[in-house]
């Protein structure tokens, strides 16, 4: 049901976890802990999912927060819970309070959960390939600064993300990429037997980690793609034809 990273569940006083899409109660093609709000699920379904998460996280639902995620590079501070209705657009939150658990969907997408253990401060990002190249990654190191965090004593844990192996992408996405940022090129290599580029997502998000002074970066390396079994994917349901699919949470509390 959960996924955890080595070095955060080093930490003293932290509950973290890359939740799978198994333990819940949705059906279908949300089989079966679908925490997608904006999915096409029953809200009810993905309530109780979200509920379970919570409790193993040890917060209630209410203080599990997400954002309105929109691909940007936008992060904002948690003090207080917010209502579900009024959620902020963002693709980050970072928070140094206890009790408030951050949370980030992803079906593909990077998730990256973010802690600062002498500062007391914690993160959570969404890292598509539009906020890894406009900047969600430092936009959240720049928060948690903001609270007293010293990026070299982040610590920062990639979840499961799409592998290079499993994202091919156009030429003119590439040449997007080489436009923004040169340096970008070596996260892209061509297939042999389509001619395509393939990026690699989770590479480029711990690059761009580490050009922001990060000084813990550790990569699960997992793909959504290739793990049907456990993983929620936005491309696979896609290429099954499918007319929704179902997002995975990623989250991070102070205890």
């Amino acid at each position: 049901m959960m996924i955890y990273a080595s070095s955060l569940g080093a930490v003293d006083g932290i509950s973290h976890g890359f939740f799978t899409r198994l333990g819940g109660v949705s059906g279908g093609i949300y089989a079966s802990l679908n925490c997608g709000p904006g999915s096409r699920d029953d809200l009810g379904n993905v309530q109780g999912n979200r509920a379970r998460v919570a409790e193993i996280l040890g917060t209630t639902q209410a203080n599990l927060l997400s954002v309105y995620q929109k691909h940007s590079a936008r992060a904002v501070q948690a003090e207080t819970p917010w209502e579900a209705d009024q959620k902020p657009e963002a693709d980050a939150i970072v928070t140094a309070t206890p009790g408030i658990a951050l949370g980030i969907l992803t079906a593909d997408c990077a998730p990256v959960l973010f802690c600062d253990p002498q500062a007391r401060v914690i993160g959570a990002a969404h890292a598509g390939w539009q906020g890894a190249l406009f900047g969600i990654v430092e936009a959240t190191v720049d928060a948690m600064a903001e609270l007293g965090a010293d990026q070299d004593r982040i610590i920062a844990a990639i979840g499961p993300a799409i592998s290079q192996k499993a994202y091919e992408v156009g030429a003119d996405y590439r040449d997007r990429f080489m436009a923004e940022d040169a340096m970008s090129e070596a996260f892209f290599t061509i297939d042999e037997g389509s001619g395509e580029p393939h990026f690699d997502l989770p590479g480029y998000v711990a690059e761009r980690l580490a050009r922001a002074g990060v000084g813990h970066i550790h990569d699960l390396g997992l793909c959504t793609y290739c793990d049907e079994t456990r993983l929620f994917s936005y491309r696979r349901s896609q290429h099954h034809g499918e007319d929704d699919y179902g997002r995975q949470i990623s989250a991070i509390l102070l205890t």
